[in-house]
């Protein structure tokens, strides 16, 4: 049978007894040499170091028990105060193991749950949040955003090795042990209630301000006769300011058409969690205005003064009406949020807009050496027309002008080799983009058409080589943009880049005459953004259209150069036919795979057919192209196909948009659109 563990002292305790046996081996040997030098002096020290040695040792016998249950007792004592602090302590506090599991509660935690002391299950069931990979592994302590009923903490973990408590005391020793060390968690729930509802309590309180435009008022009034002018203006007064009213904001109206709106952040979550619904309800006054009044609203929160709120509120009431109005933009620090934005924007009948634009940048063109016209990656028909046009308005200035050109895709290769063989331009029109960067200087001005994001142009690096750059494009803007642009001319109501260049020409001091060539491309332009003149076509569509037919366009000659050859044809019969309609609304298929020359355009035609389905709300095609997908999005007027593209990282039109999605697989991207759809199905976005 093996013996009972020795328990010896070590530590100060084992030090203060040595000292004992130390002193007496000194007297021992003072008696040695007393003996040496007096037998007397010897005998008198040899009998004080036996009485000294009998002493010792009957206080050793006599208080060595008494010390050893004097220390356990102490031991008992100190640890059961401590257990009684704990337990009384105002604060929560349990121990759990390692697994979770509690192994004891003091009274205010037993209190706060309505839990017996013994309750013994996981700390799980009374906070959900403390799982069991949010406990302290690798650190010694973490903490834990918890709640509990009506109440918020802070749970401070701690992670407490058993092994280093008993390895750290200096009254008793142990052997060493094999095995991983135990160890069990000391967790300190801290209220943080209060120190949370003054904190939403101040960011509610936070000053923001909107400023509101009404988007149409001149054009809605227009043919409404004197009386009715100023029903429908008390109405639409009376409707915006009621509704921020009620929800404690201060509107003021600056203008017959423009407001200025105060609230706090408090009063802004409750109209974003409303949608803004302000935006639908004004749409509803109808006395005798054929045209419906549209809002566009521009809030900013988020600064650290009044006056950066105010500019964040202009720089979203911009984007809103960039995006083509009937919308709210929140600018919330580097964020911003979109609301509304369902109807078509109504086209402006004035071309004071163009004329103005068209001046501007015949002044650029005349300052700079050169030009460079620049469209997006994947160059379509509108953006190799509208660069065209470009280079003709800059050529009538004696300025040398070139086009960026990327990868050639199929739906323009003919009419790039017109171009090129073209005599007109012997010079060559299109520059590489090495070309392109060795070319551009701070005296050449260069033009973007048909885009206005950074991310899509054919070469972006050209942005960083001058401070000239003129935007002019017709898509709708998103948050990212080109920033410092000298000019920007962003005509959402427009139906394509080739309009807004064709009306630009008509300004030019200069008699700009377009070749029939050049023509042609625009013209073609023109027809594939508007489906054949049915999509985004308003009056000044066609006459941009008459412009370009009376500048030589063969409409003859275009349909010709439009046609597709037999394997596109079929792969879009084939998307139509796998076509899938999900939610009863929307029509989605996936363009078959194959050697096509533009599957992307192909793709976008594919999205046009199927709205001549009925019942089809809106039309996607997913392509697979270039390790990217891409998706084309088509509506007629039923819902907004630009904001399901721009939560995939896309843009464009209310009714004609697209997204360009990376690192997936194609049945992974329709199955994100399918959850995108259904998301905003739900929510009444589209």
């Amino acid at each position: 049978m093996k013996n009972n563990p020795r328990i010896r002292y070590s530590g100060n305790l084992g030090m203060h007894w040595s000292w004992s046996v130390v002193l007496s081996l000194s007297l021992v040997v003072l008696v040695a040499l007393n003996f040496r030098i007096s037998t007397r002096a010897g005998i008198v020290t040899l009998l004080f170091t036996c009485c000294y040695f009998v002493l010792i040792l009957g206080v050793y016998l006599y208080y060595r028990p008494r010390i050893l249950r004097g220390l356990v007792d102490f031991a008992t004592s100190f640890g059961q105060k401590q257990e009684e602090i704990l337990r009384q302590i105002e604060l929560p506090v349990t121990i759990v193991s390692a697994d979770g599991r509690i192994l004891w509660m003091n009274d205010r935690l037993c209190e706060l749950s309505k839990k017996p002391e013994d309750y013994d299950k996981n700390i799980a069931t009374l906070f959900p949040e403390l799982q069991q990979d949010t406990f302290p592994a690798a650190e010694w302590d973490k903490d834990v955003q918890v709640h509990y009923e009506n109440m918020d903490f802070r749970a401070h973990m701690q992670r407490i090795v058993i092994d280093d408590l008993i390895d750290g005391t200096e009254l008793i020793s142990r052997e060493a042990r094999d095995g991983e060390s135990s160890y069990f968690y000391i967790i300190y729930f801290l209220d943080e209630t209060d120190l949370n509802r003054l904190r939403q309590e101040n960011r509610d309180q936070r000053f923001a301000v909107a400023l509101v435009d009404l988007d149409n008022y001149d054009e809605a009034l227009e043919g409404v006769d004197e009386v009715h002018s100023s029903l429908i203006s008390v109405l639409v007064d009376r409707q915006i300011m009621k509704y921020f009213t009620s929800y404690d904001c201060l509107p003021k109206k600056l203008e017959k058409d423009k407001y200025m709106v105060v609230f706090n952040r408090k009063s802004l979550d409750a109209l974003m969690a409303d949608h803004f619904s302000v935006l639908e309800s004004v749409k509803t006054i109808n006395i005798g205005n054929e045209v419906s009044i549209t809002l566009s609203i521009g809030a900013g929160i988020g600064g650290k003064t009044y006056i950066e709120n105010y500019e964040k509120a202009r720089s979203a009431i911009e984007m809103a009406l960039g995006r083509g109005g009937d919308q709210a933009v929140v600018n919330n620090a580097s964020q911003m949020t979109f609301f509304g934005g369902k109807s078509q924007r109504n086209e402006q009948h004035t071309r004071v807009k163009a004329r103005v634009k068209a001046q501007a940048m015949r002044e650029i063109m005349i300052t700079k050496n050169s030009v460079i016209a620049m469209g997006h990656r994947f160059m379509d028909m509108d953006s190799l027309g509208a660069a065209v046009g470009i280079c003709r308005a800059a050529r009538a200035l004696g300025k040398p002008a070139h086009i960026v050109m990327g990868t050639e895709t199929g739906s323009i290769s003919q009419w790039l080799e017109l171009l090129k063989e073209s005599k007109d331009y012997k010079d060559g029109l299109f520059i590489s983009h090495d070309q392109a960067l060795a070319m551009t200087d701070e005296s050449t001005a260069i033009i973007v058409v048909d885009t206005n994001r950074p991310s899509l142009l054919e070469c972006g690096e050209l942005l960083n080589r001058t401070d000239t750059v003129v935007v002019l494009d017709h898509h709708r803007q998103n948050t990212e943009k080109i920033e410092n642009a000298s000019l920007s001319y962003i005509e959402p109501s427009a139906s394509s880049a080739c309009e807004m260049i064709a009306e630009i020409l008509q300004y030019f001091e200069e008699n700009v005459r377009l070749r029939s060539l050049e023509a042609d491309c625009m013209y073609a332009g023109i027809l594939i953004d508007t489906n054949n003149f049915v999509a985004k076509t308003g009056a000044r569509t066609f006459e941009a259209a008459a412009y370009l037919r009376r500048s030589g366009a063969d409409i003859t000659r275009v349909r010709k150069l439009l046609r597709d050859d037999m394997d596109s044809y079929k792969a879009r019969a084939e998307a139509v036919r796998n076509a899938e309609i999900y939610m009863g609304a929307y029509a989605i298929s996936i363009l078959p795979p194959g050697g096509l020359k533009s599957p992307n355009v192909v793709g976008a035609q594919a999205a046009n057919e199927l709205l001549n389905i009925v019942g089809v709300r809106a039309s996607f095609v997913l392509t697979d192209y270039e390790n990217e997908i891409f998706i084309s999005a088509r509506s007629i007027d039923e819902a907004n196909v630009q904001l399901v593209m721009e939560k995939l990282g896309g843009g464009g039109h209310i009714s004609m948009a697209g997204a360009q999605l990376k690192g997936m697989k194609i049945e992974e991207a329709r199955d994100k659109l399918k959850e995108v759809l259904k998301q905003m199905t739900d929510e009444k976005l589209i």
